[in-house]
């Protein structure tokens, strides 16, 4: 081909190598700040589609996992109450025992029944006041409550649990209780040993939904791990392929640099011969 000076094919050969190994160093040098394989969507349209409705799906999980676990803080709390009801009864049977001893004398009961009756004030202040939030949990008020524990829309991501536990003294039927006298703590003991029975039903309750909302969260997080390494391995850049993405495309592009700066000075061989 002979000597031009209007077209230099070979600088216009150079630039476009140039253009192309500063194109992949700018993206290696993107991969690896932002960790990500996919730059753009052109570099893999379909991966970016999968790992973007995972990510959405991956999301979903992680607040569905929050929500059962408030959940299982609301029954936690609802469980604590009932203990502490339960312990007052224990304590209410602890002091009929005694009272319906003789070796007390009236007097002596009635110091017991003083004891007594604030335990039952305070079996029913519990009650009363127990609540996750706005939502009161021990007095019988019997709302139904939905769990939203999946990452989805369906009925299948929810789990239903009626609140109707009624641990006040009159559900309890302690409410009525007194040991000032023989007779009176007697029938208290078969009033305690009654309630006793109905609180352990409601505990019996608020354990199995507990434990039905453990296995909901276990199953979340195995959701979760596994979910978030298969997004992982459609986006995430590979360092080591993209170091050395970027130090070829260094490499190369310096020489395209000096490459151009030579095939630029093509012409000036031309003028030698004018």
């Amino acid at each position: 081909m002979g000597l031009r000076i209007n077209t230099n094919q070979a600088s216009i050969a150079a630039q476009r190598q140039l253009s192309k190994q500063q194109q992949r160093l700018e993206h290696a040098q993107t991969a690896l700040s932002s960790g990500s394989r996919i730059v753009n969507a052109s570099d893999d349209a379909a991966g970016l589609t999968i790992a973007e409705n995972i990510r959405g799906q991956v999301v979903g999980i992680r607040m569905a996992r929050n929500n059962a676990y408030n959940a299982q803080s609301l029954i936690q709390i609802s469980e604590g109450g009932l203990q502490e009801i339960n312990n007052i009864l224990i304590r209410l049977r602890e002091l009929g025992v005694q009272a319906a001893s003789d070796t007390v004398s009236d007097v002596e009961r009635e110091f017991l029944d003083q004891e007594a009756q604030q335990l039952v004030e305070e079996s029913e202040r519990i009650a009363q006041s127990t609540r996750f939030g706005n939502k009161e949990l021990l007095n019988g008020s019997g709302e139904e409550l939905e769990y939203h524990v999946g990452p989805f829309a369906g009925e299948e991501n929810v789990i239903r649990y009626n609140i109707s536990a009624d641990a006040t003294t009159s559900a309890l039927g302690v409410d009525g209780v007194s040991v000032a006298d023989k007779g009176s703590a007697k029938d208290t003991l078969s009033s305690v040993d009654d309630a006793i029975v109905v609180l352990g039903k409601m505990r019996a309750d608020f354990g199995a939904v507990q434990s039905r909302l453990q296995k909901t969260t276990s199953n979340l997080d195995i959701q979760n791990e596994n979910l978030t390494a298969a997004m992982g391995r459609i986006k995430d850049a590979d360092v080591a392929f993209e170091t050395a993405e970027m130090t070829s495309a260094q490499i190369l592009q310096n020489a395209s640099i000096n490459v151009l700066a030579q095939a630029n000075q093509n012409g000036a061989s031309a003028l030698k011969l004018i």
